[in-house]
């Protein structure tokens, strides 16, 4: 099979400025991680997304951990969530003790709304978590107004849609808990891995730090000398008159370094995806069979450019696209309670038909921001000209 376009897992590339960078921080930086371009990373970033408090890890999954931790599930408390999203989303929190419910996506958009949370609120939920998947930011103050009347937690995953914003607040600026992701797939990447957790409480920003570096906090006493009884003090983070055991989920400082100066091409990437993949989507409006979701403002950054296939025909429009004409197509993502895991965990059963519609008749396009122009172009008349050919089967 010759691959003329992959699916590639590297969102973008470095420029020359990024990798010097990197390369002056690796041989500067004293230490390698815990110091200032990480200080720098996280100021930066809350003056960019426009958030309280945030506190840079070595990927979103550990931002996840770290939010599930401070949710404090007591074994009946339950998380709505969509189960078409990534299986890192919901993992953490049922390693915490929650309870799942599977809620349902709109079709149009791909993203939960308040409608479809509506139905699954009881008096044990805890907690909503809302994926921004694919780019596009769902409307989040009808769930923060449904978050208000019911008194439960709104965790924002932005790993999908970092600057976005909708009436001026950026994704992750509404909910309790907002998480990003720079994984190498992502808009923008530090080096592979990283993360970032946001957050609006400020005791929880105040054990943070501990939770998040193994416990480490200042002694509450004044040292008579700095290694007397030791450098630094070990201890329990608690909340809410609970201790809450502590993790190691630094990132280093070449990637803190890295993720600062990205922020400022952040923008740069976001309204370039968003222009090819409107321009894309325009020049397929004669094959309605193909449906995608077009926003062409600041609440969608595309991402990814996926698409559903009304017609029933997407397995057999990804194979002519990979195997005749060298485009890798893929399917995403299989809606979580079908997995193996989560059904051995108890939550294996979802009434979910858009899910199920989507999944099931969803194309998803080479979309990575470095792909040339000829690859585009390219993509654009193999597309055409295979819709044509399945019209005709």
């Amino acid at each position: 099979m010759d691959i003329k376009i992959n699916f590639s897992g590297t969102g973008h590339r470095y420029t020359k400025e990024e990798i010097d960078l990197v390369s002056r921080v690796m041989n500067e930086a004293d230490p390698l991680t815990q110091g200032k371009y990480r200080d720098d990373f996280e100021e930066k970033f809350k003056e960019k997304i426009g958030v309280k408090h945030c506190f840079a890890v070595h990927t979103a999954t550990a931002a996840l951990e770290l939010t599930a931790q401070l949710c404090q599930f007591n074994g009946t408390d339950e998380l709505i969530v969509p189960s078409h999203t990534y299986t890192a989303s919901v993992f953490p929190f049922v390693k915490n003790r929650a309870r799942i419910k599977w809620c349902d996506i709109d079709l149009k958009t791909r993203v939960v709304t308040v409608d479809e949370i509506i139905p699954h609120i009881t008096p044990k939920t805890k907690a909503v978590l809302i994926p921004h998947i694919y780019g596009f930011m769902t409307p989040m103050q009808p769930i923060m107004d449904l978050a208000k009347k019911h008194n439960f937690l709104v965790i924002e995953d932005v790993a999908q849609a970092m600057g976005t914003e909708t009436d001026g607040i950026k994704a992750g600026g509404y909910g309790d808990f907002g998480i990003y992701s720079f994984h190498s797939h992502k808009n923008i990447t530090t080096l592979g891995e990283g993360g970032m957790l946001a957050l609006k409480d400020d005791v929880m920003a105040k054990i943070l730090p501990a939770l998040r570096h193994n416990g480490h906090c200042p002694w509450d006493f004044k040292q008579s000398d700095y290694w007397v009884p030791a450098g630094i003090n070990v201890d329990l983070p608690s909340l809410n008159g609970q201790y809450i055991q502590p993790n190691n989920y630094c990132l280093g400082e070449v990637e803190c370094a890295l993720g600062s100066k990205l922020l400022d091409r952040l923008d740069e990437i976001n309204d370039k995806k968003r222009k090819r993949a409107i321009k894309f989507i325009d020049s397929l409006d004669e094959y309605p069979e193909i449906e995608f979701h077009r926003v062409n403002d600041k609440r969608h950054n595309y991402h990814l450019l996926v698409s559903r296939m009304k017609n029933g025909k997407s397995y057999d429009m990804i194979r002519k696209m990979v195997h005749e004409n060298g485009i890798k197509c893929v399917v995403q993502y299989y809606p979580l309670h079908r997995y193996d895991y989560y059904k051995k965990s108890g939550f294996g059963f979802a009434d979910t038909p858009n899910t199920d519609e989507f999944y099931d008749n969803m194309v998803s396009f080479p979309f990575q921001h470095w792909m040339s122009d000829e690859d585009l172009d390219y993509m654009l008349k193999s597309t055409i000209k295979v819709l044509k050919e399945l019209r005709n089967d």
